[in-house]
Parts: structure tokens; sequence; C-alpha cells
């Protein structure tokens, strides 16, 4: 063999054993997982936007006062005769606290007057207290005031505005029998409500 040829043989093994000492360590695979690619403008932000947007906002239900706060003549009518359905709220003799009938009577009067004074923020109901005969002129009027009074305070606390609500004693001037009975006494100590315009 030629020194050339050895030469040769001698390069190949020395790159044999270079291979072999330098081999090839295996790459370590990623430990993280692969992003997802995110929509162009679906961001946090934007999805915010988004649920926002979508979202209904609830109904407003409340009924809103009319337009029209003076009441037409027809209109104040129709309320007239609608309270003077109500019943009145009926007082012991020489008495202005109102009796656990009355009280009862009083509930069920309260949501026909919040009804129409919710419509009709200027409007006010007049309360009316009055007197059997027995008694002096003065003295039933005091008396049908406190009545007045009375229910006038049940019906704010149970959520009528007070400045809707107006208070007049008639005492015993306006009777609704004049029998000298207990039965008719009774039917004249009451409490009586009228519909009455802002201006009244």
């Amino acid at each position: 063999m030629s020194t050339k040829n050895l030469a040769l043989v001698a390069a190949a093994a020395a790159a044999l054993m270079v291979s072999a000492c330098t081999k090839k360590q295996p790459i370590a695979a990623a430990n993280t997982k692969t992003p997802v690619a995110t929509p162009a403008g679906s961001t946090d932000s934007g999805r915010q936007q988004q649920t926002a947007s979508n979202y209904t906002q609830p109904r407003n239900t409340t009924t809103s006062p009319s337009s029209n706060s003076n009441m037409t003549k027809s209109d104040r009518d129709t309320l007239n005769q609608r309270l003077a359905k109500l019943e009145d709220v009926l007082f012991d003799y020489d008495k202005s606290t109102i009796r656990p009938d009355a009280s009862k009577t009083l509930e069920g009067d309260v949501a026909v007057i919040r009804t129409i004074l919710q419509r009709y923020p200027s409007q006010k109901v007049k309360i009316e207290g009055h007197a059997d005969e027995r008694g002096s002129d003065e003295y039933n009027v005091a008396l049908g005031d406190k009545r007045a009074e009375a229910a006038k305070e049940f019906l704010t606390g149970m959520g009528i505005t007070g400045g809707q609500l107006e208070v007049i004693s008639f005492g015993k001037q306006r009777p609704l029998c004049s029998d000298h009975t207990e039965d008719c006494w009774q039917k004249n100590r009451r409490v009586h409500f009228v519909a009455q315009g802002a201006a009244d």
C-alpha cells in the first residue's frame, strides 16, 4: 500500500471516530402547548363589549304619570264615581281611632287611591270628616277633623303621598241620614273620600 493510500485510510478512520464520539443529542420536546390563534377583534375587551351589547335591559313596567296633569271635567266625574264606590270609614261614638273594620276598609281603598294619584301627580283626594248630630257644632267639627287626620295618617303609612291628601271637616252639617237612631248615627260618624283638582 502506498503512502498516499495509507493517509486516506487514516483520515477515514479518524473521521469515523470523531463521528462516534460526538453523537447528536435528541432535542427535548417542548413542554408548552401550541398557542391557539385568536380571531381578530375577539380580545377580552371585545368579548366584554359583545356581551354588553347582547344583554337585554329589563323593560320598565312602571306606569308613567299622565302628561295631562290637570284633569278634565269628564275625568274628574269618572274619578269621583270610582271614589264614591269606596266604602266610608266608620267610627265609634265620640272617637277618632281607626277601628279594625275601618282598617280593613282603608286597606281596600289604598290600591284604588294610589293608582289614581300615580296617574295624576297634581291630583288630590279630599278626606272628609263627619260626625253625628249629638254635640255642638264646634265640637263635631273638631271631631270630624281628627277622624279625617286619622284616615290620612293611615293612608300615608300605606305609601300614599301626604301632599296629595287634603283634610276637611264638616262636623254634623252633612249627614247621610236624619233619623234619631243609633243605626243612623253610625252612618254619619264617617270619613268619606272625594276627588279634587290641584287648584281646589
